[in-house]
């Protein structure tokens, strides 16, 4: 697996915070961000994200804070996420017709994780704002690993630059690390607040504390148990 580069990467001192992010939930002394904060950051990257010109990077970063918001996932239960995983609803206007017939909204989705180190499987609805990214994201994805030999990896969450290894050149569309996350994160903090700083407070380095501020809020679909085996 492999790690987008970051131009910004951290050195000494600097990297104990990234190490940090990828850590336990023990690990984040400061507190969350505020609610109206948080849904600040996912209005201001699902714009973004469905713009013609939208980044690969900047529709990834919206799907990851989408899927955050409506299931609670940590950075670790998201990697674990399959393409086959997610049920994006119904592709024709009959089954959107049958949706509806049974109650439910034809725009919504559904999504399994595999929450903590225990991998509990929990399946989440998914609101139509995050089905129409995750939808997006479905084509970027597929032209990320168009370089790739094989077929495309099942992981939902791939790389989106070219990564070197070595001195090998490695090909974006691979599966993403957790420290590939992190970096990620911080380059949409430094972007934002250098774009905002005059006018709002600076976004945190560690996605945690947005994370934390919508699961306590209530805002995620707590989800029911799946069996493994019904999968």
């Amino acid at each position: 697996m492999a790690t987008d580069p970051d131009p910004t990467a951290p050195t000494g001192g600097d990297a104990a915070p990234a190490a940090a992010e990828a850590g336990p939930a023990a690990r984040y002394p400061r507190p969350p961000v505020t609610l109206d904060e948080a849904e600040w950051v996912w209005r201001e990257l699902s714009v973004e994200a469905l713009r013609p010109d939208g980044k690969p990077e900047v529709v990834r970063l919206a799907v990851i804070a989408g899927l955050t918001r409506a299931t609670g996932a940590r950075y670790g239960d998201l990697l674990r996420v399959r393409a086959e995983d997610l049920d994006l609803g119904p592709d024709s206007e009959a089954g959107a017709r049958r949706a509806r017939a049974e109650g439910r909204d034809p725009g919504e989705g559904r999504a399994l994780v595999r929450h903590g180190k225990h991998r509990v499987l929990r399946e989440h609805r998914l609101p139509p704002e995050v089905v129409l990214l995750l939808r997006h994201w479905m084509v970027v994805r597929l032209e990320l690993a168009a370089e790739l030999e094989g077929s495309v990896p099942r992981a939902l969450l791939l790389t989106v630059h070219h990564t070197h290894d070595n001195g090998t050149t490695v090909s974006s569309g691979l599966p993403i690390t957790r420290q590939g996350l992190v970096l990620s994160w911080r380059r949409f903090v430094h972007r934002t607040n250098a774009r905002y700083g005059a006018v709002r407070a600076p976004l945190p380095t560690r996605f945690e504390q947005v994370r934390r501020a919508w699961v306590e809020a209530g805002t995620h679909d707590p989800g029911r148990a799946v069996a493994p085996s019904a999968v």
